[in-house]
Formats: C-alpha cells, structure tokens, sequence
C-alpha cells in the first residue's frame, strides 16, 4: 500500500524526536535492565552476561536490507516502535511480580519466589535487543530518505548526537530515580510512556515521502551488491591492521564500563539516586564535552597529528579507575560521593575523546560509492570485541577483583596502540 506524500514540515522537531527515541530503547536494554538486575542482587558474573545484549547491534547490518526491500521506512519506524512500547510494558509487569533480591552466592533461580518473571524478562530482553536494533536501521534509513542533500544531512549532526545523548541522560537519571521512588516496574512504565508519546507524536508529525515499491526488488540482486560492498572495504591498504585497529580502539574502555554499574552500586555502595546524577548527568554531560573537544582537535589539527594524544588521553585514565577500585572512598560522606563522580566524569570525557578519534577514522576508510554499507559494517565491527570479551567480565570480577578487572582494561587498550605504529591514516576527505 501507498503512502500519500503530504506537504514537507519543519525537520528539526522530528529529527529531535527520532533520535531521541533511537537512544532510548538502547538504553532501556543495555543500561537500565543492568541497573535493575544488579539492585535484586544477580550476581556479577551473570551481571557481566548483559553485555552480550549488544549482539545485534553488531548483526543489525545483515537484516538491514528488509526496510529498503518491503514497505517504506516510515511504516517500518511506526511498527517498530510501537512494539518496543509493548516489549517495555512486559517488562514493567514482569519486573512487579519478579523477585525483590536474588539471595547472595545464588547460582541458580530454583525455588525463587518470581523466577519465572525473572525469566521471563530475560527472555523479552533478548527480543527487544533486537527489535531495538532493528530501530535503529529504520529511524537512520527515514533520515537519509527525507534528507538527501549531505550537506543537509551533515547540518543536523549535532542535533542528532544531542538529542541521543538527551535520551542517555533520561534514562541515567529520570529512570533510574523513577526506580528508586517507585520501583522498578514503575520505572519501566515511565519508560513505556515515553515512547508511546513518540509514538504517537512521530504517527502524526512524520512526513510521509516515499511510497512502497510496487514491484520486489530481486532479492539475489540485492544480496550480490551487498557482498560487493562488503568486499570493497576489505580491498582498501593494510586491511588487517585497519581491522584489529577497529576492533581493538575502544576494547579498554568497553571492557571497563562492562561493569561499570555494579562496581558503582555494589562495589563502592552509591545509592541509585546517586547514580542518576553521577552517571546520568555528570558522566554524560562529560562524554559530551569530551567528543566535542575531540571533533575541535581532529578539525584543527587534523586526524594524523590528533590521534595519538588523544588515544594516549582516552587510555591513561583507565588509571583513574584501578586508583578508585583500590581506595573505594564513601559514597556517604560529600567527600567521598564528590570523589567518585570526579573520576567518573574524568573517565568519561576521555573516553568521548576517542569516540570522536574512531567515528573519523571509520568515516575516511568508507568509499564513496558504499559510504552508508562501509560504515554500517565498520562501525559493527568495532563493537564486536566489547560485546563479546564484556560479556566475561562479571566472570573475571567474581575470580579475582575489580582492580584486576580494570588493569586488565588497560592491557587490552595497548594492541590499538600498537597497530597506530603502522597504521595508514587516509588522507584529508569530505565524508
């Protein structure tokens, strides 16, 4: 079925609002159930399992070809977002009738009053990481239909990242502390409204402006160009070093932030309401700061001179967190709660410094004619490690300790550094 065109509407209310919403499920999945499994007491190593929840962010680009094949990108943004209100609903209800604490040391749910909730939330969790995922094709696919000019496209970057980093502070903060005053299913149906109000808002404020196709496209075709594209980006100079490069920049900090929160919540004893403001509003307003002050270095200096001071910045500060995982000061004592949120904010800056560092890096390795296919598959690679070795570190952490943990973060960061000796920055680009 055809959609209707309809006359153009102001873009900067529906770019805010998509993006917004293309953080918030990433959020509610990959940070918010962590919170919550780790405040009922799941031990780390199960806690550490989480991780692997980012898997189909790293699959996303393999199905990816479904919202250009059938329907349009609007349809497919609507569908899918009103089944994340559903998965988040479900999640609110299981959360209600799931268990208060996990007893210490437990290594299995039998006999656990709300198991099956427990269980059950797992299990739409594991679906929703998904779906997410799959939201995340549809709302960059939308805008790249609706605006096709680059240079437009590039004027709305910065509102995109703010707006996404808008939702991160929501579910850091209001979420969290929605948690502490109402419980956790309480702070899942904040959770649900919220994206049912963007729901509602993108049904009616969206422009529609493309129609369905109404002949398949073949899908072998398809498929062949998609192989193409892949194989081009393996072709480029000294493509493994610049795969293990991807692969290997941001492992350190991943490894670190894998049990970020129960380090904070059960390691150092910060209160959730505490963790709403540490992490959700010191932390990010930090990460921000440090991907504008990356941006500004790489536009100045250019990315051959920028990056290994910035590399050596975002690296050194995993220092700052074995110190903190050692000293554990009080979090409730000012002194103690001021100490903590300096060395997170520190932290978290100079990660942003290289999240700036690996996004350009990604983008002067895409050739033109696949830019959108070549950073999909880059930018999916360079999660694959966090996810998968992240995944283990609840392990690590229950068989030694977090200062162990957080060295081993640094050890993982050196092989980056290592392969920046021969690595082959392409030249200066528009991208």
């Amino acid at each position: 079925m055809h959609e209707a065109r309809q006359p153009e509407r102001p873009r900067t209310p529906w770019v805010a609002s998509t993006y917004f919403a293309e953080g918030l499920p990433y959020m509610l999945v990959r940070y918010l159930a962590g919170v919550y499994l780790t405040d009922i007491g799941v031990k780390e190593s199960y806690l550490g399992f989480v991780n692997f929840l980012g898997i189909p962010w790293n699959l996303k680009f393999l199905w990816a070809p479904a919202v250009d094949l059938f329907g349009t990108k609007r349809g497919w943004l609507l569908k899918v977002q009103a089944t994340l209100v559903v998965g988040t609903l479900a999640l609110a209800l299981l959360a209600a009738f799931g268990p208060l604490v996990v007893p210490p040391g437990a290594t299995s749910l039998e006999g656990l009053e709300g198991a099956w909730a427990l269980r059950g939330l797992l299990a739409v969790l594991v679906a929703m990481a998904f779906i997410a995922a799959t939201h995340d094709v549809t709302i960059d696919g939308y805008y790249m239909e609706v605006i096709q000019n680059p240079a437009e496209q590039a004027a709305y970057t910065g509102l995109r990242v703010l707006c996404y980093r808008l939702a991160v502070v929501f579910a850091k903060s209001v979420l969290v502390a929605a948690a502490g005053v109402w419980a956790w299913s309480g702070a899942f149906v904040c959770g649900a409204a919220t994206l049912a109000l963007l729901l509602a808002f993108h049904s009616w404020y969206l422009p529609r402006v493309e129609t369905a196709p109404a002949v398949k496209r073949d899908g072998a075709e398809v498929l062949r160009q998609y192989g193409h594209a892949f194989t081009s980006w393996l072709r480029q100079d000294r493509v493994g070093i610049a795969l293990l490069f991807i692969v290997t920049y941001k492992l350190g900090d991943e490894i670190l932030f894998s049990m970020n929160t129960p380090f904070l919540l059960r390691e150092l004893g910060v209160s959730k309401v505490q963790l709403s403001w540490v992490a959700g509003v010191v932390g990010t307003a930090a990460s921000i700061a440090g991907s504008l002050v990356s941006a500004w270095a790489i536009k100045r200096m250019g990315l051959k001179r920028a990056i290994w001071p910035l590399t050596l910045a975002m690296n050194l500060n995993i220092w700052a967190y074995v110190w903190l995982a050692d000293t554990l000061p009080d979090p409730t004592t000012n002194l103690g709660i001021g100490i903590i949120a300096a060395v997170h904010a520190y932290e978290q800056f100079a990660a942003g410094l290289g999240n700036a560092v690996l996004v350009v890096y990604i983008m002067r390795t895409c050739n033109p004619d696949f830019k959108a296919a070549h950073y999909a598959i880059a930018s999916a690679i360079s999660s694959v490690g966090s996810s998968l070795f992240g995944g283990f570190g609840g392990v690590i952490v229950e068989s030694t300790s977090y200062v162990h943990l957080f060295v081993l973060s640094f050890v993982l960061a050196l092989p980056s550094m290592v392969c920046l000796l021969f690595l082959r920055i392409p030249d200066e680009r528009k991208t």
